[in-house]
């Protein structure tokens, strides 16, 4: 019988659409309707146990006999809401509702549950009293929580429907139709045959369950427009920002082709094609060599920062995490050697198995710090990067005994364009992305980066700064 009535309701729910209008984002109502239904399951066994509880209460505390066929009402919608509830719960967790428009969805499932609760207030109101009772206004409350999910048309259906329900068997009742069950012995005298009374408590309670659904429902229903509008504005602007990245990119990558040109000139110029250069200009093309090999940096920086904004996914693939850092050893070698800083690695992991990760953006993140460790370092400088494991998560530390981070910036060492006060001090230029790229790039894998100042190799003089990155190794 209990199954039939459900399967009823779930053909009903099935040919109505409770979609709200002007629904843009799915994903987010499904999200929303599902946590509530769960809610709906769990407040629902504490229900099942509270009838128990209330029907003890009353007879042992304040002394109100309850006739058997009451006690046995009670006993069978109690047991039969946690019987109901342990199906839904399988119901919840087997798949069963899917998140599509034409197909058994949340919001049908809602409705599911908002008819059984509503038929077990009805059951219970009537073996309580009928209209004596104090359960009719678990009604008013009920329609509350389905104006939150429903739309306004459905909840305003099922408010008319109970008050139909109340109205039709307190007046049953009233010309002895149908059995009146009073409330125990709690009132010295009955007031389900006072038609004053019944007119009175039918217009009050119908006064109340329409305005309370007409304020939740537009409270509920302007909340949820704004939260679409919301979503669209946040899809707009992150269309305008993906626009944004990509004229920069197309902008900055124009930039860089003649800085290239200008370095292919001045290697023809250093390499002696051109003829003899005297040694004071040749010191300053040198220069003008160098800069343009920051001018170069500093657009890749750019580029990749753009990248990341674009990127929606992380390709991973099974990478041996020693052997990308030694590559990049060896690409920064000429770097580091001309920088008089000597590069170490050292592998902790008792079984050195590969990492799933994006190779291409985790090199260009722990390039980054090779890079930094090596470009704020001082002649006869250390970078050591260690590779070991914490807990199930693999852990990266490079450290160096650089010039180090003051205690004052540490707090914003990863924003964009931001750089350290003796960074910019130092003589070497920079954007102030190569921390933010990093940043992002650690917790696009589910990661994290933090650091600290002075680091394991500090000396005498020498600072330094360590970098640590965890990850699950997977």
């Amino acid at each position: 019988m209990q199954l039939s009535v459900i399967c009823l309701i779930n053909k009903c729910a099935e040919v109505l659409n409770f979609i709200p209008k002007n629904t843009i984002d799915f994903e987010q109502l499904w999200g929303l309707i599902s946590s509530r239904n769960r809610w709906f399951i769990g407040i629902r066994y504490i229900i099942a146990g509270a009838i128990a509880v209330f029907v003890l209460i009353m007879q042992y505390v304040f002394q109100i006999e309850f006739k058997n066929d009451q006690l046995w009402a009670f006993t069978i919608v109690a047991s039969s809401l946690f019987i109901i509830n342990v199906f839904y719960s399988y119901i919840e967790s087997s798949g069963f509702i899917k998140s599509e428009v034409d197909k058994f969805n949340p919001l049908h499932f809602a409705f599911n549950q908002i008819v059984i609760d509503l038929l077990a207030i009805a059951l219970i109101s009537y073996y309580s009293g009928g209209i004596e009772s104090p359960f009719y206004f678990f009604f008013v409350f009920h329609m509350i929580i389905g104006s939150l999910i429903l739309p306004g048309g459905v909840v305003y259906a099922l408010a008319g429907l109970a008050l139909l329900y109340i109205g039709s068997f307190s007046f049953f009742e009233y010309f002895g139709i149908i059995e009146h069950h009073s409330f125990g012995n709690m009132l010295a005298s009955p007031l389900y045959n006072n038609p004053r009374y019944i007119i009175v408590f039918c217009t009050s309670f119908g006064i109340m369950i329409f305005i309370s659904v007409f304020l939740a429902n537009n409270i509920a229903s302007a909340h949820y427009r704004r939260t679409q509008e919301l979503k669209t504005t946040l899809d707009k602007l992150g269309q305008a920002e993906k626009m944004k990245m990509k004229y920069t990119m197309g902008v900055v990558h124009e930039i860089k082709t003649p800085i290239v040109a200008v370095q292919s000139n001045l290697d023809i110029v250093l390499q002696g094609y051109t003829g003899e250069v005297a040694k004071p200009v040749r010191d300053k093309i040198f220069r003008a060599r160098a800069r343009t090999d920051e001018a170069i940096n500093i657009i890749n920086d750019v580029l990749n920062i753009s990248k990341l904004k674009l990127l929606e996914k992380v390709n991973k693939e099974d990478i041996d995490l020693q052997e990308l850092i030694l590559s990049l050893y060896r690409k920064r070698g000429i770097q580091a050697k001309t920088a008089g800083v000597e590069l170490r690695l050292t592998d902790l992991r008792k079984e050195r198995k590969p990492v799933k990760i994006d190779r291409g953006l985790f090199e260009l993140a722990i390039s980054n710090l090779i890079g930094n460790a090596i470009k704020y370092n001082t002649l006869g400088g250390i970078v050591q990067t260690l590779i070991d494991e914490k807990g199930s998560d693999t852990m990266i530390i490079i450290a160096d005994n650089g010039i180090g981070i003051p205690d004052e910036d540490k707090d914003k060492m990863f924003r964009e364009f931001y750089r350290s006060s003796n960074a910019k001090h130092s003589g070497v230029e920079g954007t102030g992305l190569g921390l933010s790229v990093v940043k992002e790039i650690i917790e696009h894998h589910g990661g994290e980066v933090f650091f600290k100042s002075p680091s394991r190799l500090q000396s005498e003089g020498r600072k330094g700064t360590e970098f640590t990155i965890l990850f699950a190794a997977e």
